[in-house]
């Protein structure tokens, strides 16, 4: 069976060169890349890494890669994540993982943004898969009702029985729209509304998304034709 995350994966560490700071992304997909890197590393390439998660950084620490804090990072040359969904702007859906405050905030300070993925996450409009909001804790059950209110149908993520903490000690409320028409709209509304910390859409962000495909091969579709 064809992996098409690992296919994704290995193309996207075509885009290291030796020298650069790397943002490394969260989830199954990066995982992949991860591990492929680190093999790079072991071999001699020389990188500096930051990272959008605990997981994240346990893992690649534990591979050898060194990953320094973002506050200790002057500039980031190219950050490398997944994504949840992406539609044919290169627009996306992000935080499947939990990891979407961090993983923005990496992307605004990177150069370049590199999204991998596998051939399922290619949608015509985002929204079938739910939308994260990361809220802060105190006054979270009347954001809740606010989404309710504005028929967003909105869940609070579970783990083992209780609310989901993400790294950053917020709360993540799932809303479950089915379609979105308008994603940069209705980012610009969700982060307007008090409490809410980020929202998981990723409007004008991806520079490249590399889709590995169940044939084997990848596909690269760039934001910018002149990104090489």
């Amino acid at each position: 069976m064809i992996n098409e995350k690992l296919i994704a994966a290995k193309k996207g560490l075509e885009f290291i060169e030796n020298g650069m700071t790397v943002g490394l992304g969260t989830g199954s997909t990066v995982s992949f890349l991860i591990k492929e890197l680190a093999e790079k590393v072991k071999a001699g390439l020389n990188i500096k890494a930051v990272s959008t998660s605990n997981s994240t950084t346990q893992l690649a620490s534990s591979l050898g890669i060194k990953v320094f804090d973002l506050s200790d990072i002057s500039v980031i040359d190219i950050t490398i994540d997944g994504a949840d969904e992406v539609d044919e702007n290169l627009d996306g859906i992000k935080g499947g993982g939990g990891a979407l405050l961090y993983e923005k905030i990496i992307a605004k300070n990177s150069k370049k943004n590199i999204w991998i993925v596998d051939s399922s996450k290619l949608v015509e409009k985002l929204g079938k898969f739910p939308l994260p909001v990361e809220v802060v804790k105190f006054g979270a059950e009347h954001l809740f009702n606010a989404f309710s209110n504005m028929n967003f149908n909105p869940q609070f993520r579970m783990k083992e029985g209780k609310r989901f903490i993400t790294d950053g000690e917020h709360f993540i409320i799932d809303l479950k729209l089915n379609v979105i028409e308008d994603a940069v709209n209705l980012d610009e509304k969700l982060n307007k509304i008090t409490g809410v910390v980020e929202t998981g859409l990723f409007c004008g962000i991806a520079d490249v998304v590399i889709t590995g495909n169940s044939d084997g091969t990848v596909s690269l579709k760039k934001r910018d034709q002149t990104i090489p």
